[in-house]
């Protein structure tokens, strides 16, 4: 099964609600990144948790999430746009931590409990949006669900699963966001809370078989769901040769240069994917020509 998004409203638009399957898309990640256990899962779970918001907004609008905990794996860089479009790195990918007392991932051990879960939109205004919030469990469901609740005003349950198989490949991933409408009534709210605590791990029913739309049906009663849309998702990273060649040009001539008398070229790793582009002694000495043409611009 490829892998998507769907939106959708319950309860007479009194919740609003998306469900994904992501198995591929953090596959992808893990394969890029090399990642061991612990890493994969709180990538992965970040990962699922931006492409769901990314959903909140416009095709061409962009957010990145970062998730800064005192734990062994570190930052979480993740971006994502309107599209389905997502991509991340995690600074330390070998992390592999015993079992947590439930049999499960130490995702909570790998990002830590001390920190910041931040969340940055582009809007296309003039100022991008930003909220923070911080981590409260290091787990990344309730973080992700404070963060709603706190920084956009919205309450809501969110649930993110990895399901990573001893090989560190992975074998499922996926999760849903539920969000309460202000018009929700009291019963709505009970019966949903009674469904949460009964739903297995997303990661599990997907590894079983099941749909994103299965997964709703769950979680709100199929009787009340309205599936709105359909969206594809993947992995994807708009790096290139000619991006790098611009931030290089902000590095000035004489670091250059000195790339240059040291090692006779350079190489760039993008962070998101692990592409990497080469230069040669000429390709840097294109980059000199071109600082110098925009300061002789500059002083014209």
């Amino acid at each position: 099964m490829k892998d998507y998004l769907i939106r959708g409203l319950s309860f007479d638009g009194q919740i609003r609600a998306v469900a994904v399957n992501a198995t591929e898309t953090v596959a992808e990640a893990q394969k890029r990144h090399d990642s061991w256990s612990a890493s994969s899962a709180a990538l992965g779970r970040t990962m699922v948790a931006s492409l769901m918001l990314g959903a909140t907004v416009k095709g061409d609008d962009k957010l990145t999430v970062k998730v800064q905990g005192n734990g062994p794996a570190g930052a979480i860089v993740v971006d994502a746009d309107g599209k389905g479009h997502v991509k991340g790195y995690i600074q330390n990918p070998h992390v592999s931590l015993p079992l947590n007392s439930k049999g499960k991932i130490d995702v909570r051990g790998a990002v830590g409990t001390e920190g910041f879960l931040t969340v940055i939109k582009d809007l296309g205004l003039k100022e991008p949006f930003s909220g923070q919030v911080p981590l409260i469990s290091g787990e990344l469901g309730e973080d992700f669900t404070y963060y709603l609740a706190n920084s956009e005003q919205v309450p809501s349950a969110v649930g993110l699963s990895v399901l990573v198989d001893p090989d560190e490949s992975i074998l499922a991933s996926g999760g849903f966001m539920i969000q309460v409408m202000p018009d929700a009534t009291d019963e709505t709210i009970t019966e949903i809370e009674t469904r949460l605590k009964e739903i297995p791990l997303v990661s599990g029913l997907i590894e079983q078989g099941e749909t994103p739309e299965e997964i709703l049906y769950r979680l709100l009663g199929k009787e009340n769901v309205t599936i709105l849309d359909k969206m594809p998702v993947e992995f994807y990273c708009d790096c290139s040769k000619e991006k790098f060649s611009d931030a290089l040009i902000s590095l000035g001539v004489s670091d250059i240069q000195e790339m240059i008398d040291e090692d006779q070229g350079a190489e760039a790793v993008c962070h998101f994917c692990n592409n990497k582009y080469q230069y040669t002694e000429a390709d840097l000495l294109e980059v000199i020509e071109e600082i110098n043409a925009q300061s002789t611009n500059e002083d014209n």
